[in-house]
């Protein structure tokens, strides 16, 4: 439990270095579109400038201050901020295209008007961002098919359904978790893994948020394990309400169905290679059966792969939800920020989740549950 307050104290200390980094990114960012869009369509007014750049700047407030308290206006505005910071990013590459398209104009004796390409390419951007504003709240289902040594005879064929990254909070409550829950619901899986962050981590009404999952049906029971974002509203209150909805919450320890072995590792303990290597050993994984390990993080990899898992489960990359964001993940997570690659012996599927953090937008990355049949290797 130290090592748990100590890990908090050095989050909040890093926390505050580097806010006011992403605040001053923020600032110039939105100051650069305001002033591209204003002076190439002739807006003399820097006065209008300030809104948008009180939206995006309110992102980090907003949100900070809705882990605390919850309200009607707070809720709103986090809403309205968060928003605006997702079509921040399109407008800066509008404003980019738009001294590109002006500058190569003007260089091969054909300049056009500044103000016509500023509305085009401004259009273009809010068109796209309202495209990935509807994107993120279109949940698909994906298929997947996923062969397993040592799988058992009662499993093969049979589906498993698997969610992440729900993200129940001030963007997302119980309207979209009953549409999340049909989808599960339609797949007919023998048993629903929940694979972490299905809490965004803020203050909201949990039993409310929650009523929709007291109808998902998995013969073989709905097992979940916490991601980052369940640790910041804390998880006595969050394991408490799921267990209270009959969901299995898996605490760092492995359950057998019907010959398969399900483990679930919170993404707390398996951040720290020590601590993930012995939460591994004591659920004490028998290599020489089929496994599934539901863990939130597609990394530390090669540790799972040691301890005779099958198949890892995970989300947390959101495959970045966004261009250009969805080339930032790949760069981070390569090959495992999303879909189904191979890690050695090792299966690991990365799921690119069903709701959003931040700016609720998609764009090169799909809102998603995936549904998994399993056969025999």
């Amino acid at each position: 439990m130290e090592k748990f307050r100590e890990a908090r104290y050095f989050c909040r200390i890093r926390m505050r270095r580097i806010l006011p980094l992403i605040a001053a990114v923020i600032v110039v960012a939105t100051a650069f579109v305001a002033w591209t869009f204003s002076h190439l369509e002739g807006f003399h007014d820097a006065a209008w400038s300030l809104a948008p750049l009180a939206l995006t700047l309110g992102f980090l407030p907003t949100t900070l201050r809705s882990r605390i308290r919850r309200g009607r206006w707070l809720r709103a505005a986090n809403v309205a901020s968060g928003i605006a910071l997702g079509f921040l990013t399109f407008f800066i590459m509008a404003a980019l295209a738009s001294w590109a398209a002006i500058g190569a104009s003007r260089a091969l004796g054909r300049p056009v008007g500044a103000p016509a390409t500023a509305a085009v390419l401004f259009g273009a951007a809010a068109l796209v961002g309202l495209y990935a504003l509807a994107s993120a709240y279109w949940v698909r289902v994906t298929k997947v098919t996923v062969r397993l040594p040592h799988l058992p005879e009662h499993w093969n064929g049979r589906m498993i359904a698997l969610v992440t990254d729900v993200h129940l909070g001030n963007f997302r409550g119980a309207a979209f978790s009953r549409r999340v829950v049909s989808k599960l619901n339609n797949i007919g899986a023998e048993c629903v893994l929940i694979g972490g962050d299905l809490f965004d981590g803020v203050k909201i009404d949990v039993p409310a948020a929650l009523k929709p999952w007291a109808d998902l049906k998995a013969p073989a029971g709905v097992y979940f394990v916490g991601g980052n974002h369940d640790d910041y509203g804390g998880r006595t209150l969050y394991f408490g309400a799921l267990l209270r909805l009959g969901i299995r919450v898996l605490d760092n320890e492995r359950v057998v169905l019907g010959g398969l072995q399900l483990v679930g590792i919170h993404d707390r303990e398996s951040n720290e290679p020590a601590t993930y290597k012995d939460a591994l050993r004591r659920a004490a994984i028998n290599p020489n059966m089929a496994s599934i390990l539901l863990v939130h993080r597609p990394s530390l990899l090669g540790i799972a792969a040691e301890g005779g898992v099958s198949l890892q489960l995970s989300g947390h990359t959101h495959m970045g939800q966004f261009w250009p964001w969805t080339h930032i993940a790949r760069r981070v997570h390569g090959k495992f920020a999303y879909g189904l690659n191979r890690f050695g012996r090792m299966l690991v599927y990365t799921s690119s989740g069903a709701g959003t953090w931040g700016p609720p937008f998609r764009l090169g990355s799909r809102s998603e549950v995936v549904q998994l049949r399993l056969e025999a290797a």
